[in-house]
């Protein structure tokens, strides 16, 4: 079974690597993405489960856009996301992993790290895109 020190190791694993990682309590780390990412991956210990979390956005507050967003969603999970699944938690959009930690090791621990972190930036990318198109009068749009 992994323990904390295991994923304390795998954490210092990444930092060399040039992400920033930072605990914020006992068990949960902030780990900031090297590069130009401005986004944490919040990874936790959850036995029997390491859950690796991205706070997304907003969802957004029109129910037709919502309902857009959220179908899209779903079609990432089905067809982009090799890791992780995108999921609705309070108000926000999150994309989120978890790995067993019986068996755990560095390598599945940093697929679904880097997975994660590769696919997200270019479905933020289409959001935004999406978001700018429907806030388009009509009128503005043809």
């Amino acid at each position: 079974m992994v323990t904390r020190d295991d994923v304390e190791s795998f954490l210092d694993r990444l930092s060399h690597g040039g992400a920033v990682v930072r605990e914020v309590e006992p068990s949960l780390w902030a780990v900031r993405p090297a590069g130009l990412l401005d986004f944490d991956v919040v990874v936790s210990i959850n036995p029997p489960v390491l859950v690796l979390t991205i706070d997304v956005m907003p969802l957004p507050g029109d129910a037709v856009q919502q309902a857009a967003l959220t179908r899209r969603l779903l079609e990432l999970n089905a067809s982009d996301l090799v890791h992780g699944a995108y999921g609705i938690q309070r108000e926000s959009v999150v994309l989120t992993e978890a790995l067993e930690l019986a068996h755990l090791e560095y390598e599945e621990f940093l697929a679904a790290y880097e997975s994660m972190a590769l696919a997200l930036p270019t479905h933020l990318r289409e959001f935004a895109h999406d978001r700018v198109a429907d806030a388009t009068p009509a009128s503005e749009a043809r």
